[in-house]
């Protein structure tokens, strides 16, 4: 396992796997142990890579001026943590499967969901309108951590369907669990890692290390980088620059390859930083320091990639021109559309509680529509 993704830094030392730096050098003189990472992205692949995470931005930042104007009841914010979703996106193949937090955004953007239907759950008109099935993307989970249990036992009963270790590489399929560095001290995470190692399942486990659990930063939950957790269970685990596209792209393409041949689970730890607030219900100005908010915008993973384009002479200006424009037309789609949903059924919320509906929840349902049915008669 030390072979495949390094050997374990007990000292916490030079663990970070990164290609792009903060200044927009790529960077090709890497450690023995990551070499494998280093590799080569083609001038469209790049511009699809920043067109990704222009688009994702902008996704976000409308959510939360809607959520701000009323429209949204809530919106879970992932300013800063671009580049870690894009790199772990793209590196999906059709028939991989992810189970995400509530935060995946741009992940779902990958996976080519409409991010119209991501506001209608936060609107509240739907409580996840997409079919798991058809985009290989989970609902959101709100309970936190109880997603990486839902992978593990996924990936499991893809091991039992022989799509994996086929050696077919339209065939083999592996299984992503995003979390976040708050969900890593929750008992379900660290089940879900017993499981995966003990049955060798196909899945990776990616975290977002943001270093905040809303007020609580990461010191106050593990001594080590929390990627060394891995080795504990028997897996390997590596640490990468979650505002580097690049790397993230490679580190998680070959964890899931690794998952797709059969040689079960992988911790991936993306470093990255939470620019914004951990929803639009927190206030991160009472708990973290501005300097440290100021230290992290120069890491932004958006502007490294936009140097580096430019740099290297492989964008024009018309095409940065262009994305802003296709930006602005994306935020226009999600105002317009946000505020032309119809407003949900209140029966509708007993809809999907369960498969079948109890007894219990039928009573429940017909008592809230007698009550209902007073104010129509008023």
């Amino acid at each position: 396992m030390a072979e495949v993704f390094g050997p374990s830094q007990q000292d916490g030392g030079p663990e970070l796997v990164q290609l792009l730096t903060p200044e927009g050098e790529r960077v090709h003189h890497l450690p023995p142990e990551f070499a494998q990472f280093d590799l080569d992205f083609s001038a469209e692949q790049l511009r699809g890579f920043y067109r990704d995470m222009v688009l994702t931005r902008r996704i976000d930042t409308e959510a939360t001026a809607l959520q701000r104007h009323g429209e949204l009841g809530i919106w879970a914010q992932l300013l800063g943590q671009e580049a870690a979703q894009i790199g772990a996106g793209r590196a999906l193949r059709p028939q991989d499967h992810v189970f995400p937090t509530y935060r995946e955004h741009g992940v779902a953007w990958c996976r080519g969901l409409d991010p119209l239907r991501l506001l209608g759950l936060f609107r509240g008109v739907d409580q996840g309108s997409w079919d798991p099935e058809e985009f290989h993307f989970g609902l959101y989970t709100i309970v936190i951590g109880a997603q990486t249990l839902h992978a593990t036992g996924y990936a499991m009963g893809m091991q039992r369907d022989g799509v994996v270790g086929t050696g077919d590489p339209d065939r083999d399929a592996a299984v992503v669990a995003h979390f976040g560095d708050g969900a890593s001290s929750q008992g379900d995470v660290n089940e879900a890692f017993i499981f995966a190692a003990s049955y060798n399942a196909p899945v990776v486990f990616f975290c977002q290390n943001n270093q905040w659990a809303i007020s609580e930063p990461i010191e106050r939950q593990t001594r080590i980088p929390l990627y060394q957790r891995a080795l504990g269970f028997g897996f390997p685990g590596v640490r990468v620059d979650g505002n580097d596209v690049l790397a993230t792209y490679a580190v998680t393409q070959a964890a899931l390859q690794r998952a797709r041949e059969g040689q079960g689970p992988t911790l991936v730890e993306a470093y990255t930083y939470r620019m914004g607030a951990h929803t639009t219900t927190d206030d991160p100005t009472r708990y973290r320091l501005s300097d440290d908010v100021e230290h992290w915008k120069l890491k932004d993973p958006i502007a490294r990639l936009e140097v580096y384009l430019k740099r290297n002479g492989l964008a024009e200006g018309s095409f940065f021109a262009d994305i802003a424009d296709e930006a602005d037309q994306l935020g226009a789609t999600l105002r317009e559309g946000c505020k032309a949903m119809p407003d949900p059924r209140p029966l509708s919320m007993f809809d999907h509680v369960y498969a079948e509906m109890t007894d219990e929840l039928a009573a429940q349902r017909d008592g809230f529509a007698a009550y209902l049915s007073q104010f129509e008669e008023a």
